[in-house]
Parts: C-alpha cells; sequence; structure tokens
C-alpha cells in the first residue's frame, strides 16, 4: 500500500492539489472504495489520480465500464499522468479495447494497463489484476460487480468505483450506505461522496456558486442531492423494503442450478407488460430462485419455447400460475397451453394481494444469528430484482419498481400497491404458497376471549 509521502510526491509531480473533497479519497488505504460523484465533480480524474498513485504495487491494473467508450475519460487521464511523471510509454489510439504500456530505460514492459468491458463477460475472465478502476460504476449491473470483487482476490488487490447515482435504487446506492460505517480493517468498503460544487475549477463559488443555486431552486430536492451532490435518495413506497441487493442477491455455487436437484416453476402470465417464469430449488425451508424468464408481447407457447432451451428444463417436477391463467380471453387458457405443450401441470389457488406480500417479506426477513433470509435470488434474474427496487427493469431500462399508491409528498395512501412492475413478484408469491404454503401470521386468527 502506497504511503501518504509516496502519494504526495506523485500528486506534486503530476500537478495535482486535492480539494477537501478529494484529499480522504486519494489517500484512503481501504482495498474497496466507492466514490459517488455528482456531475461534473471531477470524479473521472480523481480514479485516473488513485490509479497513477498506486501503479507502483502492482503490473497489471484494468479500467471497466459497462461498455468500452465510458472507460475513455480516465483512459485519456492516465496518458496525461504519465506524460507529466515522464514516463516511457506507448497506448493505444482506441478504447476498444485500449492499451497502455509503461516501459523502462530499456523498452521493457513495466506496467500494463488495459479496458475491460463488462458487457463481455469473458474479458473479465484473463490474468488477474493488481487494482481495478471501474468507470460509471452505478451503470454496472451486481452481477458484474460481483466477478470484479473476485478479480482482485488473488492478488489481493484493490478496486476503485466512481460514478454518479443514476437511481437511488439497486446494488450501487446500497454499497454507498454500507460504505459510510467506519471501516474495522483494509479489507472493508468506504464510500465517498463529491458534490458537484466540489469542483470548484468549474464552481468557483463552491456550494453558493449562481449556478449551483440556480439548480436547486430549478430542480426536486431528491434530483438535486442525487445527481449533484452524489447523495442517494431511495424513493418513497417501495413495497418491500426489507430487500436489499447486498443480501439477498449474489452469484455462484449457493445461488446456481444444480442438476442433481429437483426444479419448480412459478409463472405470471402477461402479454403487453411481463411473462414471467422463474425457476427454482426448494432446499428444505429456504428458496433459490436460479434463473428466470422476462419478457414482453410473447404469449405462451412462445415462452415454452423459450423455457425447454434452458438447461435445467428437464429437471422441472411442478409449478404455480395465478388462478386467471384457468380462464379463456378469446384464447386457449395459459394453464391449459402449459398442460398440452409443455407436459406440465400448473397448481393454482385463490391468494390474496396481501398475503403473497407476507408470504414474501417472510422469506425476505433475515436472521439475527445466521445472517441470511429464507430467500437467494441469483444477480441474472433482472426482472425480479428490477420489481424489488434492485436494477432497472431488463424490458425498459429504467425503474420499474413495485409500489405503494403515494401522493405527490409521498406518503404512502392505503393498503393497495400500484397494479404494475409486479409480474416476478406475483410468480414468487404463487411459488411460495405452493411450496411452503401460507405462513401462520396469515392463516392464523387470534382468539377473542369473551368475559
Amino acid at each position: 500500500m502506497a504511503t501518504n509521502e509516496q502519494i504526495d510526491a506523485i500528486l506534486k509531480a503530476i500537478g495535482v492539489y486535492p480539494t477537501s473533497a478529494q484529499h480522504p479519497i486519494l489517500y484512503s488505504k481501504q482495498r474497496q472504495v466507492l466514490v459517488a460523484g455528482g456531475e461534473r465533480s471531477g470524479k473521472s480524474a480523481v480514479g485516473a489520480d488513485y490509479l497513477t498513485t498506486r501503479m507502483h504495487e502492482g503490473r497489471l491494473f484494468w479500467l471497466v465500464a459497462a461498455n468500452y467508450n465510458l472507460t475513455r475519460p480516465e483512459f485519456e487521464y492516465v496518458c496525461r499522468n504519465l506524460e507529466r511523471l515522464g514516463y516511457s510509454f506507448t497506448h493505444t489510439k482506441q478504447v476498444d479495447p485500449g492499451q497502455i504500456e509503461v516501459l523502462d530505460s530499456k523498452g521493457r514492459l513495466v506496467f500494463n494497463i488495459v479496458t475491460k468491458s463488462s458487457n463481455d463477460p469473458r474479458t473479465l475472465a484473463a490474468e488477474a489484476p493488481d487494482g481495478i478502476l471501474v468507470c460509471e460504476a452505478s451503470q454496472l449491473d451486481y452481477e458484474s460487480y460481483l466477478r470484479l470483487r473476485g478479480r482482485i482476490a488473488e492478488k489481493r488487490g484493490w478496486l476503485f468505483m466512481g460514478g454518479t447515482f443514476e437511481s437511488s435504487l439497486g446494488w450501487y446506492p446500497e454499497l454507498w450506505e454500507r460504505g459510510q460505517a467506519p471501516p474495522a480493517s483494509e479489507d472493508d468498503l468506504v464510500s465517498y461522496s463529491m458534490p458537484s460544487w466540489s469542483n470548484t475549477f468549474v464552481y468557483p463559488g463552491g456550494r453558493e456558486d449562481p449556478e449551483i443555486k440556480a439548480m436547486e431552486t430549478e430542480f426536486s430536492t431528491d434530483w438535486f442531492n442525487e445527481r449533484l451532490g452524489g447523495t442517494p435518495c431511495p424513493p418513497k413506497g417501495r413495497v418491500f423494503d426489507e430487500f436489499s441487493t447486498s443480501l439477498h442477491v449474489g452469484a455462484g455455487e449457493a445461488y446456481d442450478f444444480h442438476p442433481t436437484e429437483l426444479v419448480h416453476i412459478m409463472i405470471d402470465p402477461g402479454f403487453a407488460s411481463a411473462y414471467t417464469v422463474l425457476a427454482a430449488h426448494q432446499q428444505g425451508d429456504k428458496l433459490v430462485v436460479f434463473d428466470e424468464i422476462f419478457e414482453r408481447g410473447l404469449v405462451t407457447s412462445e415462452i415454452i419455447k423459450i423455457t425447454k432451451q434452458r438447461p435445467w428444463w428437464n429437471r422441472v417436477v411442478s409449478g404455480a400460475i395465478d388462478i386467471a391463467a384457468k380462464q379463456h380471453q378469446a384464447m386457449p387458457a395459459p394453464i391449459e397451453v402449459w398442460l398440452k405443450e409443455a407436459g406440465i401441470y400448473l397448481r393454482s389457488q385463490r391468494l390474496s394481494i396481501r398475503d403473497g406480500i407476507e408470504q414474501i417479506k417472510r422469506f425476505l426477513i433475515i436472521n439475527p444469528k445466521t445472517g441470511q433470509s429464507l430467500l437467494r435470488i441469483n444477480s441474472r434474474c433482472k426482472g425480479l430484482i428490477s420489481e424489488f427496487g434492485g436494477c432497472p427493469s431488463p424490458i425498459t431500462n429504467q425503474t420499474g419498481v413495485y409500489r405503494w399508491k403515494t401522493d405527490k409528498d409521498g406518503n404512502v395512501l392505503g393498503d393497495t400497491p400500484d397494479d404494475r412492475n409486479n409480474h416476478a413478484i406475483k410468480a414468487l408469491s404463487y411459488g411460495l404458497v405452493d411450496l411452503f404454503g401460507f405462513s401462520p401470521v396469515t392463516t392464523q386468527r387470534a382468539k377473542i376471549k369473551f368475559f
């Protein structure tokens, strides 16, 4: 780990004099650093400066983003820093992919910096890096973050993530919240906010800069704090406040399909919004949702064709579906189509909205002794995760969370949620009741004594 004196010397050599917001970031000793920057806060330059001050700790470093083009600002800032340090280096003109090679006086490779795209997971499976700089990290999905976290484990490397909150739902703001706690060791994540006004080169007046004040007046408080202040502002009214990406979602063996185990499918038919099929393992009193089909504009026969192509199809032994699937809507009932074309008899029963919600909440509760819930969700199940509020919808690429009805101030109205962004949620509730029955909370009435 670079000492403060080494960081001082390198920053001085490249002409960087950190602001009060940048200083704790550049001098952090944690292996995982998350920076939530406001727009035009200078987060790309800070990320490049962070990498530059730690290049001497290894030989291979990655610049990673959701796509190659998003790595360009950091790529160019790193090249600028190397020029100021007087290093001999070569670099590609393009970043898709791009590479920077730092050479010694004899032309031998000393450091290698390469760009990677999380959209192509194969690029993340090469030699383990000594450090990873993630550009516009909030645009990555949680599965990519988990993969990157695993890549730094081999060499005990570092992971620097910089980005602007695209929304205040999902893994990135959750990780930011977690990083606000004082770290107990250098392995713990630490997070920082770098507001737009901390960049006094762009906003000389700082927080009181006229342009900042004008935007504060023009836009909503939540938008201002999120996009300029670098502080998450989760929307009010989520039906499942208990859900946490970091606690309920994961990747790896514990979240994957296992060919030796039986598979149960859970279905909510839809055409104009989303047709959902969840695939899960029942493991004792726990449920592992390891895959999903989440499509718009497809009829049941088309969904069945997709389902039959999945590697787990031959292990399906049961399924549950919305009771409305027994109805004929000017076409064969979905439950009949599944029986005829897939050979699967799907069970269904009447389930109130409230009871369905309570079943899911029961499975989301974290056991204080084990630190785990009864529900595990594979990170590839983006439709289900999006309805819980953990990522954008894979269909619209926008926030599509299941919410209570609220007034203009965000206050919850009544006890019935908006009937949208809930197809995977409904499918999950049908499956939970089918496999585990109703919890005592919703099926037993309290006995009343009369005196």
